[in-house]
């Protein structure tokens, strides 16, 4: 009996902090659209959910999902951010460490460090996503396009774009401290 009772608080333990990893995530919708189909019998209206999913450490992805109902489509996308997840290199500043451009579709997005208390200057989803990646000190630009889901993923191609100086140096062959000088 004390066996049982011992598994079953064991199991308790497992799932208290399988909830608590998801926990770390969060989430924000950027766009909810009612979009319709035409069909043979009609219209065939359902909704669209543009999720942002990170959890503010340097992980962060963009996810689409569609449903007819919204919290459906939410829960879809919400999924859907958790596959498409990237790994941001940040900085001690909490910034990234060089200027980078991203597109997608007729979105482009440009970004540039930004010195500590700068905040995150930037608009719409590519504020988002930064926030939720965990940046604190940027100064980004968004051109074209104001589709929100082509921004958001503009601004994810741009930080996947982001390397570290180790990173560079090692491409480069060459030694760290020749990069900082």
């Amino acid at each position: 009996m004390a066996k049982e009772r011992e598994q079953k608080d064991q199991r308790k333990g497992k799932q208290r902090k399988r909830r608590e990893k998801d926990n770390s995530w969060q989430e924000r919708v950027v766009q909810i659209r009612r979009v319709s189909k035409v069909v043979k019998g009609g219209k065939k209206l359902s909704f669209r959910a543009i999720v942002v999913v990170g959890n503010e450490k340097g992980q962060v992805g963009v996810g689409v999902g569609k449903a007819g109902d919204v919290i459906n489509a939410v829960r879809k996308a919400v999924t859907d951010g958790k596959k498409h997840l990237i790994t941001v290199k940040i900085n001690k500043a909490s910034s990234i460490t060089h200027v980078s451009n991203g597109v997608a579709g007729g979105a482009k997005v440009f970004m540039r460090p930004a010195a500590p208390g700068t905040g995150v200057i930037a608009g719409g989803a590519v504020r988002t996503v930064l926030e939720l990646a965990g940046i604190k000190n940027i100064l980004a630009k968004q051109q074209g396009s104001n589709n929100p889901l082509n921004n958001a993923r503009a601004a994810v191609n741009a930080l996947e774009q982001i390397r570290s100086f180790s990173e560079a140096a090692q491409e480069r062959d060459i030694p760290l401290e020749q990069i900082y000088s």
